[in-house]
């Protein structure tokens, strides 16, 4: 069973970066295609940006385009999400999701395995 472990989070200023790491182990995720998710306090936790399982077809949210960018090393097993130009609507738990699919949708459905989450927060 992968296990995935996310790191990278913090508490930054407004108009700051943040690069989140995804790693994972208990076996390669070479194949498949991974995701962020992210949950605000009393929300829905909501597709932030997907990756296919070999750097391709990524898509993102509307809210966050432009300003995140999802990457992979499929030699080191980890999936990055680089955060830019923070906005203090951005403040959620982060989590790094992998699917049996190789390519990502936005459904949370169509992932099999999650990460504990990594908390980012952004102050005005």
């Amino acid at each position: 069973q992968v296990q995935l472990s996310e790191s990278g989070g913090g508490l930054v200023q407004a108009g700051d970066s943040l690069k989140l790491s995804c790693a994972a182990s208990g076996g390669t995720i070479s194949d498949n295609a991974m995701a962020w998710f992210r949950q605000a306090p009393g929300k829905e936790r909501e597709f932030v940006a997907g990756i296919g399982w070999n750097g391709g077809r990524a898509i993102n949210a509307a809210s966050v385009e432009g300003r995140f960018i999802i990457t992979r090393d499929n030699a080191k097993n980890t999936v990055y999400f680089q955060l830019n130009s923070l906005k203090p609507e951005d403040t959620a738990t982060y989590f790094c999701a992998g699917s049996r699919f190789k390519h990502p949708g936005d459904n949370r459905a169509r992932y099999d395995w999650w990460g504990q989450g990594t908390q980012v927060t952004v102050s005005s």
